[in-house]
């Protein structure tokens, strides 16, 4: 080898060298550089008791995935009823900017918009299914968003706890007049169906519900489904458990992000965010199934519940009157107009399509067609 060719080596080998330090150093500054960017802190606020089972362990997991997605860079912080603001208090705290984000049920608001009641569950409405369909496909989403905007709320669907159950009575309702009377906590739209057939609607918090059942505040109490109501301890204070839930056929739990908050986010943190939102609808709801199922079982095998259907006169009852119920929505104004038309449609294109799908599979799969 000449000189020459030496010193072009030597120069070779030394560039190589350099390049594999300088892509050393790169290598060990890109995580420094990473670990320097701000973490993004958010504050959630629940109507849940933590970590209850379906709604609480949903707000749990959103917010343990949005950290996973974003390798850390977005933590969100949980309090649970009470802990921060109060189990109904997380609307206002969310529309002023006390929270960034709440988990909660559109229903609770009745009292000051009417119409959000369609957004979780109204009765004899939308199984879990046909209300996504509605809110993804139907239009549902952007009447949602519309609702909310004049406080400066953005909404999505946030988990789905199923199909629910009719409440739980300290004594049978065999009639009418066993309902005249009846101290029920029953929100949404049910409770006034509820109300009009002569019961007395009460509206209490989720985490207030089993103490005032015990006591006598309440005669009687609707939840969520067998393994929610079951972890709340209904079953040591009412012992007969009536379906259908006819007043919440649906589920739908929603999350609420106050909308400046949402737009600051980084692209990529806004996109983890409402994607963990929307997969947790699908995994919450097969786990509220599975988890029911087991639950009802427990609940008539290890704690003497009766199981019981709503008496056919009571239902027939229930069904006209939440008819007018309905109706009158549509005359509190022109969005409340335009909510109520919406659902109708969707229900109307859905009902055939689940009624020759899976009403018909399951009679025929139960020998009973």
């Amino acid at each position: 080898m000449t000189s020459g060719s030496k010193k072009a080596a030597g120069l070779t080998r030394r560039g190589v060298i350099a390049g594999a330090v300088a892509g050393g150093a790169g290598a060990l500054a890109a995580p420094a550089i990473a670990a320097q960017k701000p973490v993004v802190e958010w504050k959630l606020v629940t109507s849940w008791p933590k970590n209850l089972p379906g709604p609480g362990v949903t707000a749990q997991r959103i917010v343990d995935q949005v950290a996973k997605m974003s390798a850390g860079a977005f933590q969100i912080r949980l309090f649970a009823a009470g802990e921060l603001v109060p189990a109904l208090g997380v609307f206002d705290a969310v529309s002023a900017g006390t929270a960034d984000m709440a988990h909660t049920a559109s229903f609770f608001w009745q009292g000051k918009i009417p119409a959000s009641v369609y957004f979780t569950a109204i009765p004899f409405g939308l199984l879990p299914h046909e209300h996504i369909c509605w809110i993804e496909q139907g239009g549902g989403q952007a009447l949602w968003d519309e609702l909310y905007a004049p406080f400066g709320i953005k909404p999505v669907m946030a988990g789905n706890t199923g199909v629910q159950m009719g409440g739980w009575y300290k004594r049978p309702v065999e009639n009418l007049d066993d309902l005249r009377g009846l101290k029920i906590r029953m929100p949404g739209l049910g409770g006034e169906v509820m109300r009009r057939l002569g019961a007395a609607p009460v509206g209490l918090p989720p985490g207030e519900l089993f103490q005032a059942l015990q006591t006598g505040v309440l005669d009687a109490t609707e939840f969520l489904g067998p393994w929610s109501d079951r972890a709340m301890g209904f079953q040591k204070a009412a012992k007969f458990y009536y379906t259908p839930g006819f007043h919440e056929p649906n589920g739908t739990g929603e999350a609420l992000f106050n909308q400046a908050a949402l737009e600051a986010l980084p692209e990529e943190l806004r996109a983890i965010l409402l994607e963990a939102c929307r997969a947790e609808n699908g995994r919450a709801l097969a786990e509220s199934d599975w988890e029911n199922a087991r639950s009802l079982q427990l609940l008539q095998d290890e704690d003497g519940v009766t199981v019981l259907p709503y008496p056919d006169t009571i239902m027939a009852a229930l069904r006209e009157t939440a008819k007018a119920v309905l109706a009158e929505t549509a005359e509190e104004g022109p969005l409340s107009a335009r909510i109520y038309e919406s659902h109708q449609k969707a229900r109307q294109r859905l009902a055939p399509w689940s009624d020759t799908s899976m009403r018909r599979f399951m009679a025929a799969r139960d020998g009973a067609a």
